[in-house]
């Protein structure tokens, strides 16, 4: 029996390479299918498999230097500064002479199957509503040249290997018919950083892999005011995998564990059923997250990679974030550890998860980050002695602030904890819902707040950050990253004591630092606008900008709903214009190649300024330069597996068709239909957005003409703008409201 499976892509390049592999994931485990009809892999992995290589160290005591520190900063000498956070590391602990990595994500194994009839015309695909991978070609002695028709009724008479990670059974599934052929199970390709015990078990057809990580001594990590067990996959894991050989063809059934179980053990829990069994269990849920959108651009690249992107992060997400890679690794060494890099890149691999309508994506990451809220808390007290959250660049399977140098100095980076604190706000501000404001997103706010309260100073009547740092960024080209009052740490310290005086409005509580965060807000300092016109990277004048570089952290307002000060002042919005022109024109240079993320959020900054062109120009080169034929992204131009984009891309064309500004106490939602619609899509639609509000939308326009349909949970006042003008409407709770225009023709149409 062939099941329902609609490839969304057919590809007919073979990949001995797992980093060109087609991706079937549950979030917990990822199978990587690559190979070809000689020999087919599928390489395993699991969301907690980090292996043990670095010991986590207490963050450098480096408070009682504080004010030094900052004398430097004042006397020009920037580098003396970090180093000076280098040398007091070392002093403490001989660990920090070298550079400390969080934990790398590595791959639980390869399953091999060998057909015994190899042969040609290999065909691969995704079907992204279903997650199944399909690859299908002729035995040996079949006409390579076929028709399309022949090629679809080929499914049915040559051989068809169809593969789905399991979202309800927890699995990977693999139906092979048309051949059999002999399975094997083997560690990954490569050496580990830290030795690892491996044993195979083989029980008649069915294997069995342990992998024991080898254990170290342990370090004295001192007294823990708040210690906890990081996770991770303590002593090993244990892959197991069931082969049946039925009328049907082989049957294959793998999971990967946590933890080393005995091989009966790992074989008896492994699930049961036919193939199409299991995968109507899983499909449902599946394509429930699939299809909570869906859009039209007739065809064309940017549909297909929405439609890619959206797949992949689904996949992706378990009971934790995607990692750079997702939940998919098929080496010892990937790039970063392939954790969570929390200054942009996590941020836009979870930037359309609220806007395409899959707001329990997001809870994962609120989990990590209660998790590691107690290292954040001891960073916080370490590095600068004082109360609150300091959240580091690189989180694992710890919190603790390990990585940083002379150059890439990144205890100076305050501004993490605050960059999460606004992802609390987008998923109250897209789901409404008050539980969660109440006792998740308001206590990580508020004591978020509470570090920076103690960590700023006031200078001239002004709130200074100092040390500061705009993530990876040197000013001028000068060689140093340490810098003072980075504008991304005014704007997200901004948002985040908006956001909390909003919500003791909206939760009708009070709080006893309620003025001093209101004080703060008042005392940021305004936003600069450099010589050349440009919004500047940095307030203090000191620093001069550099746009020839990846991130564009001082546009970070633009990624979400936006900042009351570029409302207000018309020229502060065209400096904001002039900086995203001026970092694109480098990006669309070929001295540009990495990091293609960047792109995608510079795209969303400049779709929310309503540069329709601008962000069409960077949606286009991330579209030549960073997809792969297995229709995953990659960090540079065709290099590194990464699934950052995944979720920038999806949020850029969004951006581009729907934008909506944060809801305040009053309830009042503000959307913008259109807001930076390119003249190369003069037609389309898309169903199942969702604006901040929350309200859905669904849209259908062409070159003169628009139709919207919105939704709201509850009882409110919008006010809609689009490309012919501008509406004050009524949404009554659950009850669609539709708008149109043609011409200078405007309805409105109630339920």
């Amino acid at each position: 029996m062939q099941s329902n499976v609609n490839p969304s892509f057919r590809d007919d390049q073979t990949a001995e390479d797992w980093e060109h592999a087609l991706i079937s994931g549950n979030g917990r485990q990822g199978a990587l299918c690559h190979g070809s009809p000689a020999a087919l892999r599928f390489t395993l992995a699991h969301e907690d498999l980090f292996q043990p290589v670095t010991e986590p160290l207490p963050a450098p005591h480096t408070a009682p230097a504080l004010p030094r520190l900052r004398e430097l900063l004042d006397a020009d000498r920037f580098r003396d500064a970090a180093r000076a956070v280098c040398d007091l590391a070392v002093d403490e602990h001989p660990g920090y002479g070298e550079t400390r990595w969080i934990d790398p994500l590595i791959g639980a194994g390869t399953l091999t199957f060998t057909p015994a009839s190899p042969g040609d015309g290999y065909l691969r695909g995704t079907d992204f509503a279903t997650g199944v991978v399909r690859q299908t070609w002729n035995p040996a002695g079949s006409p390579d040249c076929l028709t399309p028709a022949e090629t679809a009724r080929r499914t049915s008479r040559g051989v068809v290997v169809d593969a789905f990670v399991s979202r309800p059974d927890d699995a990977l599934i693999i139906r092979i018919t048309g051949t059999d052929g002999t399975v094997g199970l083997a560690p990954i390709d490569g050496t580990p950083e830290r030795p690892i015990d491996f044993t195979l078990d083989r029980l008649g057809d069915d294997l069995v892999l342990t992998g024991r990580f080898t254990p170290f001594p342990r370090v004295d990590l001192g007294r823990r005011t708040d210690p906890h067990s990081p996770r991770g996959a303590g002593e090993g894991w244990t892959v197991a995998v069931r082969v049946r050989r039925t009328q049907e063809g082989v049957l294959i059934v793998a999971r990967t564990v946590t933890g080393t179980r005995t091989p009966a053990a790992a074989l008896a829990a492994l699930p049961t059923g036919s193939f199409d069994e299991l995968l109507a269990r899983h499909a449902p849920t599946h394509r429930d997250l699939y299809e909570r959108v869906h859009l039209d651009l007739c065809g064309g690249f940017a549909q297909r990679l929405f439609d890619a992107g959206r797949y992949a992060i689904i996949s992706s997400t378990g009971t934790r974030p995607p990692t750079l890679q997702g939940v998919w690794s098929g080496t010892y060494s990937p790039p970063w550890r392939s954790g969570w890099t929390i200054d942009g890149n996590l941020q836009a691999a979870l930037l359309a998860v609220h806007s395409t309508g899959t707001p329990e994506l997001m809870p994962p990451l609120f989990d990590l980050l209660d998790d590691l809220t107690g290292d954040f808390r001891e960073n916080a007290r370490r590095l600068y002695g004082v109360p609150g959250l300091f959240a580091p660049a690189h989180l694992g399977t710890h919190g603790r602030q390990n990585h940083f140098g002379p150059i890439w100095c990144l205890t100076f980076w305050t501004a993490g904890a605050a960059w999460l604190a606004r992802l609390y706000l987008e998923h109250w501000q897209h789901t409404g819902d008050l539980s969660f404001l109440r006792e998740r997103a308001w206590p990580f706010l508020r004591e978020t707040a509470a570090f920076h309260l103690g960590f700023t100073e006031i200078v001239d009547g002004r709130v200074r950050f100092s040390p500061s740092y705009s993530p990876e960024n040197d000013p001028g080209h000068s060689g140093d990253q340490a810098t003072v009052d980075a504008t991304l740490d005014v704007q997200a310290v901004g948002a985040l004591l908006r956001g909390l005086l909003d919500i003791t409005e909206i939760l009708g509580v009070t709080d006893p630092d309620q003025e001093r965060w209101r004080a703060s807000l008042a005392a940021l300092p305004p936003y600069r606008i450099n010589d050349a016109g440009e919004l500047a990277e940095w307030i203090d004048s000191r620093f001069p900008d550099n746009h020839e570089h990846r991130h564009c952290s001082h546009l970070y307002p633009f990624y979400y709903g936006g900042d009351p000060a570029f409302d207000a002042d018309p020229a502060l919005r065209a400096a904001a214009v002039r900086a995203v022109r001026s970092r694109l024109r480098w990006w669309l240079s070929e001295a540009s190649d990495e990091m293609g993320y960047g792109l995608a959020l510079l795209g969303v900054a400049a779709a929310h300024l309503g540069l329709a062109e601008e962000a069409y120009a960077a949606l286009t080169r991330i579209a030549d330069a960073y997809w792969r034929p297995n229709l995953v992204p990659t960090h540079n131009r065709d290099h590194m597996f990464n699934v950052d984009l995944a979720g920038g891309f999806p949020a850029l064309v969004v951006a581009m068709i729907l934008r909506s500004r944060d809801v305040g106490p009053d309830g009042t939602a503000r959307i913008d239909l259109l807001p930076a619609l390119p003249a190369a899509w003069p037609t389309g639609s898309v169903r199942g957005l969702v604006a901040r509000g929350p309200v859905t939308v669904d849209l259908t326009w062409t070159a003169d003409s628009f139709r919207a349909v919105l939704v709201s949970a509850t009882d409110r006042t919008a006010e809609i703008s689009h490309p012919w003008g501008a509406a004050t409407v009524h949404l009554a709770a659950a009850v669609p409201t539709i708008l149109t225009e043609t011409g200078t023709q405007r309805h409105r149409v109630g339920a």
